[in-house]
């Protein structure tokens, strides 16, 4: 018991104790809450699927299709509790295509094709953790951004999202690991 509460101390101190993941996909209970919601729901064609892969993330993969005006492809969680403070951001463990994704907030007062974006780089073939401060998230809806709309109260915050909808037709293919929530200052890592 002393052992583990040194441990645990001289982490805080050295800044080394990482929060529990908001979002864990090693834990195959996570899929359930998970949804796709791709252009199909305007006429489009495009397809987004999710499955678990062997290394313990969720592949989010399909076909981006401009046919019909569509163009993205996206997947949601189900409600989440969220606890973080508005300096805090989102870390997100992904293996990409060299794409660049959306990471979505959705807030609790969920309007049609509303979110609060950010870009979520990737990098082909390799695993990354991206820091997304929850300033860096701007208010959109169907894809464009909304004028006099503040910033998201973290608070608000019920859902979160990963979207493509880079005009690119053609297959494409995310994994995510984990999200937490960070302190801002957490720089990216490779």
């Amino acid at each position: 018991m002393t052992t583990v509460f040194a441990a645990v101390f001289a982490g805080q101190l050295a800044g080394t104790i990482e929060q529990d993941p908001l979002v864990n996909f090693q834990n195959q209970n996570e899929f359930s809450t998970w949804n796709a919601v791709n252009d199909g729901v305007m006429g489009g064609r495009s397809v987004g699927k999710i499955k678990s892969t062997t290394d313990g993330a969720m592949q989010f993969f399909g076909t981006l299709s401009l046919e019909n005006n569509g163009g993205f492809a996206s997947i949601r969680s189900g409600r989440l509790q969220v606890e973080m403070d508005p300096q805090e951001a989102f870390r997100v463990r992904v293996k990409g295509d060299g794409r660049t994704y959306i990471f979505n907030l959705y807030p609790k007062t969920r309007r049609m094709a509303f979110s609060y974006r950010a870009s979520l780089p990737t990098v082909a073939g390799e695993w990354t953790e991206v820091t997304v401060p929850l300033e860096d998230f701007t208010p959109t809806s169907f894809g464009r951004r909304v004028q006099n709309k503040g910033p998201l109260s973290p608070d608000q915050i019920s859902g979160i999202g990963f979207m493509l909808s880079d005009k690119k037709a053609g297959p494409f293919e995310l994994e995510i690991q984990w999200v937490r929530i960070e302190p801002a200052s957490v720089e990216d890592s490779p």
